[in-house]
């Protein structure tokens, strides 16, 4: 008998897409709470202001995918945004191109070991994964931001 683990396909490449971009929503909802003069300054306990944390997400998550699927990574050099406006002007431009990018992964580059950025090691499912899972934090982060602003989070199962 073969155990599930070993014979089970649980996530497509579309389904991983689709999930990231789930949480993708729900961080952009958490940009839109955000009154525009705290989004670039309020923050807790000396941590950064969120719009410093979603800008990390800008630019861990196109070339994160261009490094998956090419071997060669590149660090943003796009704009950084100095309003709510603009920080989610570059978040829906990202998301139109994370749309177009990742369907062109070749399969066994999710397999593959790569030290991305020079810093992490792994296959390029799991550096993808670290990336998903640090926007998930990071946007905690936002809550605790929002919640001591006396604002209500957006639901994080509310994907859509």
């Amino acid at each position: 008998m073969t155990s599930a683990t070993a014979t089970t396909n649980v996530m497509t490449a579309e389904t991983l897409l689709n999930n990231w971009q789930g949480h993708r929503r729900v961080t952009r909802k958490t940009i839109e709470a955000f009154p525009e003069d705290k989004l670039f300054a309020f923050s807790v306990g000396g941590m950064r202001p969120f719009a410093e944390l979603a800008m990390e997400f800008i630019r861990m998550a196109v070339p994160i995918v261009d490094g998956v699927s090419t071997g060669k990574w590149v660090d943003y050099k796009g704009p950084k945004p100095t309003t709510k406006s603009e920080l989610l002007q570059l978040w829906d431009a990202q998301t139109e191109e994370l749309n177009a990018k990742f369907p062109n992964i070749p399969p066994h580059r999710f397999c593959e070991v790569d030290k991305a950025f020079g810093r992490w090691e792994g296959p390029g499912l799991a550096t993808i994964q670290y990336a998903i899972d640090n926007e998930i934090h990071h946007r905690g982060q936002g809550y605790v931001y929002l919640r001591a602003l006396g604002i209500e989070p957006p639901p994080f199962w509310i994907r859509d």
